[in-house]
């Protein structure tokens, strides 16, 4: 059985990679509709100071969620 602070993690892993993805989608959505190249596109996506943050704070949260495993 898991502690409630492994489903809060996992909880939350989910929600922000949800989030993350959706954000991403929308990213390329518009990019697409503005015709822009896929290059600029990933550029976008990879300097959209947002998404970094989430990135950042996913790593952190699977890395404590993989400490709890132990």
């Amino acid at each position: 059985m898991q502690s409630p602070i492994e489903e809060e993690l996992e909880e939350s892993i989910k929600e922000l990679t949800e989030y993350k993805n959706r954000l991403e989608k929308e990213v390329v959505t518009i990019s697409n509709k503005l015709k822009m190249p896929q290059k600029k596109i990933n550029a976008i996506i990879n300097s959209h100071s947002e998404l970094n943050q989430i990135k950042i704070i996913l790593s952190k949260l699977t890395k404590q969620k993989k400490e709890c495993d132990f």
